[in-house]
């Protein structure tokens, strides 16, 4: 990716600081990685300014993951963000109330770099194409209205 382009921004939650190094340390040279290390944290920095994919430990004292999940997923300004699930509780229970949650996927830990970069990737990409259809959608909606207005001007 060209140093022109801005790159696209991961939010890394673990409470774990040496998983985000591990994180980091995988993503980073394509992505900016920004890292919290609970879900308050997490929240907030989601709120103030939306990352474009977010990575979520399951198990974090305070706040667990499905939790913020659960609170990303109410807030209109979070809800479309895609969250995948990173954690070492990798069974079909967990993964299933993960995605019932309305995260997009669940991978075990210890992350294997090279499947953490395709699944980020692939969400990323879905997420752009359904901003491209939607902005195009919001465009055609409003070509319409604007050509109704003019027809009942007349």
């Amino acid at each position: 990716m060209s140093d022109a382009v801005a790159k696209e921004v991961i939010l890394a939650i673990d409470d774990a600081p040496e998983n985000l190094d591990i994180l980091k340390n995988i993503l980073v040279p394509e992505y900016t990685v920004k890292g919290a290390v609970n879900g308050p944290m997490a929240l907030k920095i989601a709120a103030l300014q939306p990352p474009d994919l977010i990575l979520l430990d399951l198990l974090m004292p305070e706040m667990d993951g499905y939790e913020v999940c659960r609170r990303l997923k109410a807030n209109p300004a979070t809800e479309e963000i895609p969250v995948i699930f990173l954690t070492a509780q990798d069974t079909l229970l967990e993964e299933a109330k993960g995605l019932m949650l309305g995260a997009v996927d669940f991978l075990g830990k210890p992350v294997m770099p090279q499947q953490l970069l395709m699944r980020v990737r692939v969400h990323l990409n879905q997420a752009r194409r359904c901003k491209s259809r939607e902005g195009k959608l919001k465009r055609r909606i409003e070509e319409l209205e604007a050509q109704l207005r003019a027809r009942d001007k007349t």
